[in-house]
């Protein structure tokens, strides 16, 4: 009979994080995160990858300090992915094939309108109208581009992983907007609460930020126009919030059955004790205003964990800095928390690093659990003018030294995806 000590409250596998890498435009590393991260250093900057005049942003938090092969989307995030899970590995000590399962949470990306354009050059006239796809095609035969082709095909982030790390099986490849990082993290947690596996990679990287890319999310009104000075634009639950900034990153977190981890003398950094998940058909963009969907989240992330509402010692908020956003999440968390949510420290580390859309859920995830193992909770900077219809517990500007032994992360996406993640220093 298996020992109890390694179940949770409803009799499945304990899982347990063994290894965590991070990349964030504060740096490469979690060590160099961190001291960024609770230091209040902004990640945020002008842009230079691409031309911004005309344009009403132009900021962001893109990794400027890691140099792909070739300079799009894919090669980026795969860039990323590579070096967090090479950290995460060294620090879970394991060496080798993987032998589990990958999870990985990739942006839905396109080819770059600069290749697209050189294609469109070296293909053949038009004969008919409408052949553009064909003269495509035809100029692909008589020259192929195996880079193109890689920036084409959603699953090519994962499946070049699985080959560098040798995971097990299929990889699988998830894009669920926002969230997509916390839904990775819990497709994992499935896998060995399901007995399907020991141990798995979860991995949630985004490296898409482009022209095209601003351009779309400037069209939704979605980003702070707030230019000048770069650092202060992203203030999430302030009054003069106006919108987030578009960032990238990448994070990967080995998780284990916790049996499996103490059987080979792993060092346990937290354990994922809750995940909860509700879609959201309200709006294509916009989340519904009643909190509905999120509120529903939190409270299946809490009831997944075996834990109430009391138990929470701190919360990694969504924080996207966005008005309608950052008052849905007060909202959801103050139906779930009630008169208790004053005395919960909040912090939205958007505010330093900026919006990593696809990698957000876990690079927070990571920052969570660091949080509960060095006592420190980092600060949400720019919050010099807080919202006073939102009234949390906001840690201001400096990090508060405090030890917490739960923290809820929330991640609420674009597109109706809500995901909430519960992680414990012990299991409960």
């Amino acid at each position: 009979m298996a020992n109890s000590s390694f179940k949770d409250h409803l009799g499945r596998p304990i899982v347990a994080v063994t290894g965590m890498g991070v990349i964030t435009s504060l740096g490469q590393g979690l060590a160099d995160n961190w001291a960024a991260l609770t230091s209040g250093t902004s990640g945020i900057h002008a842009i230079t990858r691409f031309p911004t005049e005309g344009l009403s942003t132009r900021i962001s938090g893109t990794v400027d300090f890691i140099d792909p092969p070739r300079s799009n989307s894919v090669e980026r995030s795969f860039a990323f992915a590579r070096e967090t899970t090479i950290e995460a590995l060294a620090q879970a000590g394991i060496s080798g094939d993987f032998d589990g399962p990958l999870f990985l949470a990739a942006p839905p990306v396109e080819p770059e309108w600069s290749d697209r354009f050189a294609l469109a050059d070296r293909a053949p006239p038009a004969v008919r109208e409408g052949d553009a796809y064909d003269r495509f095609l035809a100029a692909m035969r008589e020259r192929p581009d195996p880079v193109f082709m890689e920036a084409a095909q959603f699953g090519s982030i994962s499946e070049r992983l699985a080959d560098k790390f040798g995971t097990r099986g299929l990889p699988v490849t998830l894009s669920t907007a926002c969230a997509s990082g916390a839904t990775a993290i819990q497709l994992g947690v499935e896998a060995i609460r399901q007995g399907r596996t020991e141990r798995a990679l979860t991995v949630a990287t985004d490296g898409s930020v482009s022209a095209e890319a601003l351009i779309r999310f400037s069209l939704l009104s979605a980003l702070s126009t707030q230019n000048d000075p770069p650092e202060k634009a992203s203030k999430p639950f302030s009054k003069d919030r106006d919108g987030f900034v578009i960032a990238e990153g990448a994070a990967t977190l080995v998780l284990e059955s916790l049996e499996a981890a103490i059987s080979r003398g792993a060092k346990v950094l937290g354990i994922m004790t809750g995940c909860g998940e509700k879609a959201d058909h309200f709006h294509r963009t916009r989340s519904s205003p009643d909190g509905g969907p999120a509120i529903a989240t939190i409270r299946a992330a809490l009831a997944d964990a075996g834990l109430g509402e009391d138990d929470i010692g701190y919360v990694n908020a969504h924080g996207t800095s966005t008005p309608e956003n950052d008052k849905m999440e007060y909202g959801a968390m103050l139906a779930v928390f009630g008169d208790k949510l004053s005395s919960i420290p909040v912090s939205s580390n958007k505010s330093m690093i900026g919006h990593t859309l696809t990698a957000a859920g876990a690079v927070e995830a990571v920052f969570s659990l660091q949080t509960m193992l060095t006592g420190t909770l980092p600060p949400t900077i720019n919050y010099s003018n807080p919202d006073p219809a939102i009234a949390l517990d906001v840690v201001p500007n400096v990090k508060r030294e405090a030890q917490v032994r739960a923290v809820l992360s929330n991640s609420f996406g674009f597109g109706g995806q809500n995901a909430s993640l519960v992680m414990t220093l012990e299991p409960a």
